[in-house]
């Protein structure tokens, strides 16, 4: 049974160390993430969890999944779908409140099943997507009790990075056929010359470690680009949120000064008629 990449153990684990180290009030509170990963009681030792060195990366990550469930609760559809799932815990910390449909290799699912089962903690609806054997996930999605009749939100975050241009340019045109009213969430890598002087060997760093767990970065954005990118694929409205927009929502006038790094910013597209961009 295969266990969740090194990345999805890493960000479960970054966003219950910011529960444990950074200054209240948190931005996010999440250790169910860290209860699936069950790493042993010397994970705070790990040179990834080093919490000076890693602040910027941190940031991001919190500041992701609190914008990400900000939009969800604000949303008045039912349906919540999460691209590339890993240790989310969404369906566990907010059980009932929706239908939460959680797309991953089958392989990591099947852990993660066994992992919630062994917790006690409620599960979401799974939808196994072999993704190298070209399987379709929304055609997945909809076999597994997905209603493509009613809106959904869909999250695709600190995924587009690993994925070819087209292979995103894809997902938005899938994601972009959904009932009216949908709405995506993506996050994406700069290119970078848009990323801080002092953030890019953070960007290096990263970028070397992603390529020896062999899931090398693939792919680097400019806002304009993805805003072309999903209005090619047929979404009504398109919104850039900058990494800057996080920063001032969540992170204004902390007294440890901890924010995230630069060089990561969001689109906000949704399915309707007529196409607006706002940058």
């Amino acid at each position: 049974m295969t266990e969740p990449d090194n990345t999805a153990i890493r960000v479960a684990l970054w966003r219950a160390l910011h529960v444990e180290f950074d200054q209240p009030p948190p931005v996010f509170v999440d250790t169910i993430g860290l209860e699936l990963a069950d790493p042993g009681p010397d994970w705070r030792q790990r040179p990834d969890m080093d919490p000076q060195a890693t602040a910027g990366f941190r940031g991001s990550v919190v500041g992701r999944a609190r914008f990400v469930e900000d939009l969800v609760a604000g949303h008045e559809s039912e349906q919540y779908v999460i691209l590339g799932a890993g240790l989310d815990s969404f369906a566990q910390r907010h059980q009932g409140e929706r239908q939460v449909f959680e797309i991953d290799q089958p392989e990591t699912q099947a852990w993660k099943r066994k992992r919630l089962d062994e917790l006690g903690h409620p599960a979401p609806h799974w939808v196994p997507v072999d993704f190298e054997a070209g399987d379709d996930w929304l055609q997945r999605l909809v076999d597994n009790g997905f209603d493509p009749g009613m809106p959904a939100v869909v999250a695709s975050t600190g995924v587009s990075m690993y994925l070819t241009k087209e292979a995103t340019a894809a997902t938005l045109a899938k994601v972009a056929t959904l009932a009216p009213g949908s709405t995506l969430v993506m996050t994406y890598l700069l290119e970078l010359d848009l990323v801080a002087e002092q953030d890019r060997p953070g960007r290096a760093m990263s970028a070397q470690g992603a390529a020896r767990s062999s899931t090398p970065f693939v792919s680097f954005y400019r806002p304009e680009e993805m805003a072309a990118m999903a209005t090619a694929a047929g979404f009504a409205t398109v919104e850039h949120v900058s990494g800057q927009q996080i920063v001032d929502r969540y992170f204004r006038d902390r007294p440890d000064g901890f924010k995230p790094s630069t060089g990561e910013d969001y689109l906000v597209a949704t399915t309707g008629e007529r196409a607006t961009v706002t940058t």
